[in-house]
């Protein structure tokens, strides 16, 4: 699951360009009905990510903005690094919905370090938990567990991965977003 979660990070599938995105929230006038939604408005918008993926340093730009009919919040993530052709080292797609039926929020994570068609474990699932989500991915060694915290003083995010394997966790990545 490092593979497709290891980005670093968030969730649902899509595909603008960085420079397309706009700080889209919900449109003027337009209310989150419930407290997970307004969660999910607080990721919208342009972030810059710094943190720690792999034991490396890294940085990479995260844009976030509802689509399809305000139901899932999308988040793209590119990593500043490039590679010997100039493409970033890392990209995601990452889509995040809140499932009112299920009391959970489910995140679809596609990545470029594992192409593959849709795998099971590129789907983790979150029981609401204040202004934190923990994404449980799972796959055949164990999975990971994904952590989206959202801190109200600071106006900003971490994300935690921490690997599992036989049913011990170890730290994979450690990030904060912050607003440029």
């Amino acid at each position: 699951m490092r593979t497709v979660a290891a980005w670093t990070c968030a969730l649902v599938v899509g595909g603008s360009a960085v420079a397309g995105f706009q700080n889209s929230t919900r449109p003027a006038g337009a209310q989150s009905p419930d407290p997970q939604h307004a969660l999910l408005d607080k990721m919208t918008g342009h972030w810059v990510m710094r943190g720690t993926i792999g034991k490396q340093q890294t940085t990479h730009d995260v844009d976030a903005k509802w689509v399809l009919n305000d139901e899932y919040v999308q988040i793209h993530e590119v990593s500043r690094d490039k590679d010997a052709t100039g493409k970033p080292t890392y990209e995601a797609l990452i889509h995040v919905v809140w499932d009112a039926k299920a009391h959970e929020f489910a995140c679809l994570w596609l990545d470029t370090t594992a192409i593959a068609n849709f795998p099971p474990n590129g789907v983790g699932h979150a029981k609401p938990d204040g202004d934190a989500m923990t994404f449980i991915f799972t796959d055949p060694a164990g999975g990971d567990h994904t952590t989206f915290a959202y801190d109200r003083t600071k106006d900003s995010w971490t994300w935690s991965i921490d690997s599992e394997n036989k049913g011990a966790l170890s730290p994979f990545a450690r990030l904060t977003l912050t607003r440029p």
